[in-house]
Formats: structure tokens, sequence, C-alpha cells
């Protein structure tokens, strides 16, 4: 098997694909690979959710990806490999927001740094959210402090 590239950090408009991310982080060093997948519920907050649009400013987003991922790699170890694939645009109900792998030597760390990117991303890249309900409107969510929110 090849050896992959440590990070792989990306704004997407296409659906994820779970071969790619899966493979972006395979390795035969590692013993452990930590998948997460973040996908459009069907409601928040009361509402019923129909569909959510997300956007992004690509490459500070990407940016900050790798950023986090360097933090990461400092933290538990330069074995691992990372990918974190961000879609963008209109999503509906069950499709994958954001995948994040991870591939380790140990499932510990593996765990860890999943947990780290994801709690991180949500407060430090530059993406946002607007949620659309089944009633019709849609509505703009908190999301990362460059987000400006107007009525």
């Amino acid at each position: 098997m090849q050896e992959q590239n440590k990070i792989v950090a990306r704004i997407v408009e296409n659906l994820i694909s779970l071969d790619e991310i899966y493979i972006s982080v395979n390795s035969f060093k590692n013993g452990a690979q930590v998948l997460f997948f973040g996908t459009v519920r069907n409601h928040n907050d009361g509402k019923a959710v129909h569909g959510v649009s997300y956007f992004a400013h690509k490459s500070l987003a990407e940016r900050a990806f790798i950023d986090i991922c360097n933090e990461a790699l400092e933290k538990w170890g330069q074995e691992t490999n990372i990918a974190i694939l961000h879609r963008v645009g209109r999503l509906g109900v069950g499709q994958i927001s954001i995948a994040i792998a991870v591939g380790s030597p140990h499932r510990r760390e593996a765990y860890q740094v999943s947990r780290y990117l994801i709690e991180q991303l949500k407060i430090r890249a530059p993406i946002w959210k607007k949620e659309h309900y089944e009633s019709g409107e849609s509505e703009w969510l908190q999301g990362h402090a460059l987000c400006a929110h107007s009525a």
C-alpha cells in the first residue's frame, strides 16, 4: 500500500465519498481508523427541518482545517493521518455535511484527534449554516464568529 499524505483538508460541493475518505487515512502502520460523519437531521429546536445550506470562505476554511490538523499532529503524533471534507451548498435530511477520518497506530489517539478536530472546526472555521424548515421559513444559525447574522 502506498503511503498517503498526512492531511487532506477540503471544502467540497459534491457528495462525500466514504471510500475516498477512508482510503486517505488508511495505512499499514495504523491499527485504528476512526470515521466521523456529521449529517443533516430532520429537526432542530422543535422545528421540522427540510434541509440545510452551508456556505464557506473556502480558502480560509481550508487553512483553518490545516492549522487544526497540524495542532493535532503536534499533540498526538506525526504518524497520524487526517482527512476532513466539509460540504457546501444545499443538503437534504440525512446527507453528510462533514466527514472526518483519522488513522493512527492506536485507537485512543484516533478518537482523541477526531474529537479535537470537530470541536475546533465548529468554533474556528468560517463556515455558515442556514436551516430550511418544513414551514417554508429559513433561518441562519449561530456559528463562526465571522458570521454576521441579520434578521
